[in-house]
């Protein structure tokens, strides 16, 4: 068979968020903003926790990694998807979509089960202060970060792997924005019940037990703080302990809904507008909400800042 038709056949075509037309231009602009300042905002902090000194503590380590994870999470799809807006081709390689799964899958299991752990060190903080150094030491927060990048490394491997090797329809069209392992199910041409089962199963593991780690932490953090006798340092606590929680919440149970609900209830534009959640605006929102509400990093910042004002001086 020719090059040519070899090209057209393992390519697929994604169809988008929304239907390409007239908006095309301002959507892409929409996007690039968005996209730009989730971009910047995970940056910065990353900057500030590897510049002060004082930051390089297990509890910014693991900000760090959040905020790295956030960073290769929206520039998987979001750069694409843009593009899609102004080009006459929106199509993708059958390698490109691949990796793209692959990449995603990784991401997106490692920052399900870094959420975990962050709860759990804020935790043994609150809760178990005395014992916080051997707890949360730092081999023990790299060897945490070093086994959860491996085994959704695997997880993902196996996914992808097996999804790519099953027979696809010649319809190549994939009804979303980006490659993931349920939109790309409808387009193969054999039942795939059984491995529904499993990514059901898969994703109950790894999704509902660090989100239910997360829920029995704050709620352990909670107790311990409506013991306090200050009133403002309960209500300083409740106000981070409920914005971390939020944003984990909309992290976690839009992910559920994409990859545990039966396809049969649920349409890919319902999909699409889910996969926004998980993909776009919890990265844009997490540097925020966890620097924002955080008087070291606001620390760090006016010390960079003032660094920078003396040094213009000089």
């Amino acid at each position: 068979m020719k090059t040519g038709n070899q090209t057209v056949e393992t390519d697929f075509t994604l169809l988008g968020l929304f239907q390409y037309g007239p908006m095309d231009s301002f959507l892409f602009i929409a996007i690039a903003i968005l996209f730009s300042v989730a971009l910047m905002g995970n940056i910065t902090l990353i900057l500030f926790i590897r510049l002060d000194p004082r930051l390089h503590t297990p509890v910014y380590f693991l900000l760090s990694q959040l905020s790295f994870i956030d960073m290769m999470y929206i520039s998987t799809t979001v750069p694409k998807m843009a593009v899609n807006f102004l080009s006459n081709s929106k199509t993708i390689t059958f390698l490109g979509c691949e990796i793209q799964t692959f990449v995603f899958t990784v991401l997106g299991g490692t920052e399900v089960l870094l959420l975990g752990f962050m709860s759990y060190d804020r935790y043994v903080a609150i809760c178990h202060p005395l014992r916080y150094p051997v707890l949360m030491s730092k081999r023990i927060c790299c060897f945490v970060v070093m086994c959860v990048w491996a085994s959704c490394s695997v997880n993902s491997l196996i996914h992808t792997v097996y999804v790519f090797q099953l027979p696809f329809c010649p319809s190549r069209l994939i009804n979303h924005f980006f490659c993931e392992v349920p939109s790309l199910l409808p387009l193969v041409c054999q039942h795939t019940s059984q491995y529904e089962h499993t990514i059901l199963l898969s994703s109950l593991i790894i999704l509902l037990l660090p989100f239910t780690a997360i829920v029995a932490s704050y709620a352990c953090v909670l107790s311990v703080v409506f013991q306090m006798s200050s009133g403002k340092g309960q209500t300083k606590a409740i106000s981070t302990c409920s914005s971390h929680l939020l944003v984990a919440s909309l992290f976690y149970m839009t992910t559920l809904s994409t990859y545990t609900m039966p396809h049969s209830i649920h349409s890919p534009e319902q999909d699409k507008v889910v996969a926004v959640f998980y993909t776009m605006i919890t990265p844009l929102l997490n540097p925020f909400i966890y620097s924002l509400r955080n008087k070291d990093v606001i620390g760090a910042l006016r010390r960079l800042i003032g660094l920078c004002i003396f040094v213009q001086k000089i």
